[in-house]
């Protein structure tokens, strides 16, 4: 018996025509998944070569033209660029007629909510901001990693379903940020993300140093696993010498990471007493601990490093 026909995505009627301006990491990606969903990517824009490489590995057969032409050609705009690029491009596009009455101006950016499209709403554009909380490559593995992944959403009242909907479509989590509260919000997932990758650079660099041969097998569970317990049980999964309150342990790692990795003692130190503030706080390190331990940290930062270090 043949297999019952699995209808082509691309054979469905299309209810949005969709153009990228930027076609960067995260452009393609989330154009390639609403296709997926039965819309139609028609034009991106991109001058770099990875740009130009991105979007016919994300987008074949989607014709790279200019901004304007972009959104002269699809009803739903993706204006994927840099946070700092986002207020002068749409500026930019609204003063050159480009922006269509009733065209969908949908932004990435994790800093910005709706305001920053009051240009674009003043010409007749329903603004969007819908930032997938995620890292991308840009490569066709960002799609699949779309699916579960949360989107900070921010929008008119009036545009709520629509942003659930297009969010929920691409296979992502809708959770809504206010208008005001959008740099809080981005500012937390760096504090997670972004510093997420220089400690692991840091740590394989310096487990290198120390003579392993693969860094990246050995700290893979270890990370995972303090990654899971810490989305599982916050403070309570804090574990270490911090977190004990060992001192002289500390003392030791501020010495040998000024001996050979100084530029890593800041990053170290302030870490660590943040840990033992939160340590401390949640009533995981014990107060008569802590004072020595905030006394290694003292010395540390000061340059005599504590517990053997050289100057």
């Amino acid at each position: 018996m043949n297999a019952p026909h699995q209808p082509d995505p691309r054979d469905r009627p299309a209810r949005l025509t969709v153009g990228v301006v930027g076609a960067g990491r995260v452009g393609p990606a989330l154009a390639a998944a609403l296709q997926l969903a039965g819309h139609r990517p028609v034009a991106a824009s991109g001058v770099s070569e990875a740009s130009v490489r991105r979007a016919a590995l994300l987008l074949p057969d989607v014709p790279l033209v200019t901004p304007a032409q972009v959104l002269e050609r699809a009803d739903l705009v993706l204006l994927t660029v840099p946070d700092d690029a986002l207020p002068s491009l749409v500026e930019g596009l609204v003063e050159t007629e480009a922006v269509r009455p009733g065209q969908l101006m949908v932004h990435t950016s994790g800093r910005y909510g709706t305001k920053v499209l009051e240009p674009a709403l003043r010409a007749g554009a329903l603004p969007l901001a819908l930032h997938p909380a995620m890292t991308f490559t840009g490569t066709p593995v960002d799609v699949q990693r779309l699916a579960g992944c949360s989107f900070g959403i921010t929008a008119p009242e009036e545009l709520r379903l629509a942003a659930e909907a297009l969010v929920i479509e691409m296979g992502g989590e809708p959770e809504w940020i206010a208008e005001e509260s959008r740099p809080l919000y981005h500012a937390a997932l760096a504090l997670g993300a972004n510093h997420l990758v220089t400690l692991v650079a840091e740590s394989m660099d310096l487990l290198r140093d120390a003579g392993v041969e693969a860094p990246d097998r050995m700290l893979g569970p270890l990370l995972g696993a303090a990654l899971d317990n810490a989305l599982r049980s916050g403070d309570a999964a804090l574990t270490g010498p911090v977190a004990r309150g060992d001192a002289g342990t500390v003392a030791a790692h501020v010495a040998e990471l000024r001996k050979h990795a100084p530029q890593t003692v800041a990053g170290y130190l302030a870490m660590a007493r943040a840990t033992a503030d939160r340590a401390l706080a949640h009533g995981l390190l014990k107060p008569e601990l802590a004072e020595d331990l905030l006394g290694v940290l003292a010395n540390g930062e000061g340059g005599s490093g504590a517990g053997g270090g050289t100057r």
